[in-house]
């Protein structure tokens, strides 16, 4: 596979979930590979002058009625969580510490974060739940939180977090095929496109 994606994501991301519900398919289709490109959203937001659409109240209201029909063309659930926004953080950190160290949970680890928030609406703000979650999936909680906590790990993040300003990236998701970019999840056509020529 000399095809690949980089996928830019953070789990607060309603549109980074959904793509990642449909990229693995789109790539195993065309033969590609993921790059999986955690970052911390609110950096990005901070760094490039982006903001999040919730925080215009006509924008943010139309946003979900729009992410649930795509959640419906791709016939996978969304719940709009009632703690949003859920602060990620320590979320993508742990992200971040996983790939450091090349564990294959990584990827199991992507979908528990993507489904706690944006399937089973869980308060991940909240400390004990996140480590209620954790165990539920079959993590160690206390070995990844202390991973998350590695100093070594908070500087990846943010140099990832960098690493895609520079590169363009404004927000979530976001998808490289070689250096030509796609933002949003209802992008994923272009990509597919992209990896075919």
């Amino acid at each position: 596979m000399n095809k690949s994606v980089d996928f830019y994501f953070d789990f607060g991301s309603p549109a980074a979930y959904l793509a990642w519900t449909q990229l693995p398919k789109l790539c195993a289709a065309a033969k590609a590979k993921i790059s999986w490109r955690p970052m911390l959203l609110g950096g990005v937001f901070q760094a490039s002058g982006n903001r999040a659409p919730m925080t215009v109240p006509l924008k943010g209201k139309y946003l979900f009625v729009d992410l649930a029909r795509f959640a419906r063309r791709y016939g996978v659930a969304l719940c709009l969580n009632p703690n949003f926004p859920i602060n990620t953080v320590t979320l993508m950190r742990i992200a971040v510490g996983l790939q450091m160290r090349q564990d294959l949970c990584f990827e199991d680890y992507c979908a528990a974060m993507f489904r706690a928030i944006w399937v089973t609406e869980k308060n991940m703000n909240d400390p004990g739940v996140v480590v209620a979650v954790l165990t539920a999936a079959g993590f160690d909680a206390a070995a990844l939180l202390a991973l998350g906590n590695e100093q070594a790990v908070k500087d990846e993040l943010k140099a990832a977090t960098t690493a895609a300003v520079e590169r363009g990236v404004f927000g979530a998701p976001t998808f490289f095929v070689a250096e030509e970019m796609f933002w949003g999840q209802d992008r994923l056509d272009f990509v597919r496109e992209a990896l075919a020529g």
